[in-house]
């Protein structure tokens, strides 16, 4: 699969704050009402002892059936400092993007869309490499207030940025009794419609469907046509 080079990714920490302020008004927060999605892919990425692995897993939706995986792995190139995850985790991600066959419909991110400091989280980034409408599903939240979301499944809190008391993002109750995630727009795509897909990923666990798929194979804990079969009984 195509995307568009935006920058260089060997950069330095203060570059790379530069090059989020300037990207970050690129990003476009509508969705096309006419698109039809049939393929969501989950993006996650791995590291351990300084080797990088992405894995890019694509379901059919809404059945939620994965039918594609492909990994990519390299020595990770930048540190970790927080808000800059793109750099540490996009072009490992890219390297594995070019291996699809197919073009997923939209894409999943195990990190932030917008919900971030200058609004440029991962999702966000790379939604802009890979002109697509992409979302931000993160575990723990980054930037941002909130009240807590009910209980029950399905339930929704604004996700706040305090320097403009604007929504961006949704804490998300995926399933009853646990804890939240953090849903962001991502590209192409809005706050309520980022979250009504990732709840329609989320099946019986806390977690998407999107996000544990690529979580496995990131991790090489199973080939997807085993993982499948056992997930489904086959």
């Amino acid at each position: 699969m195509d995307d568009v080079a935006l920058h260089r990714w060997d950069v330095t920490p203060e570059e790379a704050v530069a090059i989020q302020r300037a990207f970050a008004p690129k990003v476009r927060l509508r969705w096309d009402r006419r698109r039809r999605v049939k393929t969501v892919a989950g993006v996650d990425v791995s590291v351990r002892n300084g080797i990088s692995r992405a894995a890019i897993v694509l379901l059919s939706f809404p059945q939620l059936v994965p039918f594609e995986a492909v990994t990519a792995e390299a020595p990770t190139g930048f540190p970790y400092v927080s808000g800059l995850l793109t750099f540490r985790e996009g072009p490992i991600v890219l390297e594995a993007w070019s291996r699809l066959q197919t073009t997923p419909d939209l894409v999943l991110f195990d990190g932030q869309g917008i919900a971030h400091p200058r609004r440029l989280g991962l999702a966000s980034h790379l939604g802009l490499w890979l002109d697509l409408p992409t979302i931000g599903c993160a575990k723990s939240k980054l930037y941002g207030t909130h009240d807590s979301p009910a209980d029950e499944k399905g339930s929704v809190a604004k996700l706040i940025d305090p320097r403009l008391d604007e929504p961006i993002g949704s804490v998300l109750r995926s399933r009853s009794g646990t804890k939240p995630i953090y849903v962001s727009p991502g590209h192409q795509i809005d706050r309520e419609t980022a979250t009504q897909f990732a709840l329609a990923c989320c099946s019986r666990y806390r977690l998407p469907e999107t996000t544990r798929w690529a979580h496995r194979a990131s991790r090489g804990e199973a080939r997807l046509e085993a993982a499948s079969r056992a997930e489904t009984g086959g």
